[in-house]
């Protein structure tokens, strides 16, 4: 692969970074290690600033470039944050953290974010300000969110944001994206099915709420078959029901389910908050029941701008020599998206190979894409911002 020299250099070093994440997860908003780590590297390079405990265990470094005509200023971000997954890979740097796993690749992501500050802060080949966000709590913790509140945006003049995350089944190395929505939004909720509790052999005397819950399960599923348009994808799957009895003769007086939504057109909110509502309560009140259905907003849809997805495809092909897989949107989520609502940029995946599936206790980031990530990184930012001849 055509990456810079400086980063073939450094592949060895940054596999033993990323190696040493991987051994030591921590779990959203606890990411103390991590975020150390990265600020004392951070400020090894030569950032011209450093800025630590940023949205509770975030890191902000600053890169200026030997240029400042453009007043331009582009943030890169990197999520640091595990998963509560007991490994299972057996790997000699397998994680020390029970129950706690690097299973998504942001070791991956923290190491190549940090290949390319030391590369800017040693090259600094660009006119104009490289903002580095090392960001925590991206699983399900608002660590995008936590990022915003403090002001990342504001407070260091960001322009134009870009993130990069790894994608299994995706040739190693080879970038992919897309213009408009790329990830999904999550949202979650419960339905509390209230009834009459009794004796497993005389149900005539109760209001069965498992049954009352078996029907709300299948309505949910008109929603999006009946009642979203078809050409905007989208999800209502409901994923865990959990009764107040534990026992083989008892009807329960009460009944929860779990689920999560998803969508990749921020109107098709409403369509399925109002189906769901209705469904939850008019299917309870035919058997006798009550239901509560409580729906908890999530992240919204990763929506990469137009200009900056011409740009980052440029950077891509300029690493690789191939243009970037021009790929449909898929269901997941990322918070990223909530940096992308504050300012345009685009979020790529970067192939790793044939790898586990993400999330899962087999999985492990290919460290052979590091510096071709870090790479993509740094030549967005001399494209993006060039010096003047």
């Amino acid at each position: 692969m055509p990456i810079k020299n400086r980063f073939s250099d450094l592949s060895g070093e940054m596999t033993v970074w990323r190696r040493d994440f991987h051994a030591h997860p921590e779990l959203r908003f606890e990411e103390t290690r991590t975020a150390g780590l990265v600020a004392e590297r951070l400020k090894g390079f030569g950032c011209d600033e450093v800025v630590e405990g940023f949205g509770k265990t975030g890191v902000v470094a600053v890169i200026r470039g030997r240029g400042q005509a453009s007043g331009r200023t582009i943030g890169f971000r990197a999520d640091m944050d595990a998963l509560p997954i007991h490994e299972a890979t057996a790997l000699e740097y397998a994680s020390e953290t029970g129950g706690t796993m690097h299973a998504c690749g942001h070791d991956g992501h923290t190491t190549m974010l940090l290949g390319a500050a030391q590369y800017l802060a040693e090259t600094r080949n660009f006119d104009g300000t490289v903002v580095l966000c090392f960001q925590p709590a991206e699983e399900g913790g608002g660590g995008a969110r936590a990022m915003l509140k403090d002001g990342l945006m504001e407070r260091f003049e960001i322009d134009e944001i870009y993130g990069m995350h790894n994608w299994p089944g995706i040739e190693a190395g080879q970038f992919a994206m897309r213009e408009g929505p790329q990830m999904a939004a999550a949202d979650s909720f419960e339905v509390r099915v209230r009834g009459k509790g009794g004796h497993g052999a005389m149900p005539h005397i109760a209001v069965d709420t498992s049954l009352v819950a078996s029907h709300i399960i299948i309505a949910l599923q008109s929603v999006v078959s009946r009642n979203v348009d078809p050409l905007k994808a989208a999800i209502v799957s409901v994923c865990g029901m959990k009764s107040d009895t534990d026992t083989y003769n008892v009807i329960p007086d009460e009944v929860l389910l779990k689920g999560t939504t998803r969508y990749l057109h921020p109107e098709v909110q409403g369509v399925i908050r109002e189906r769901m509502q209705a469904l939850v309560t008019q299917t309870a009140a035919a058997y006798g029941a009550r239901a509560e259905l409580t729906y908890f907003v999530g992240v919204p849809p990763t929506m990469n701008a137009p200009e900056a997805v011409t740009h980052a495809a440029e950077a891509a092909l300029a690493v690789t020599g191939k243009a970037p897989l021009e790929i449909d949107p898929v269901m997941p989520a990322e918070d990223f998206s909530e940096m992308l609502l504050a300012r345009p940029g685009a979020y790529v995946f970067i192939g790793n190979g044939d790898s586990a599936d993400l999330h899962n206790p087999l999985y492990n980031f290919n460290d052979d894409i590091l510096p071709v990530g870090a790479s993509f990184f740094a030549e967005l930012a001399e494209n993006r911002m060039p010096l003047a001849d």
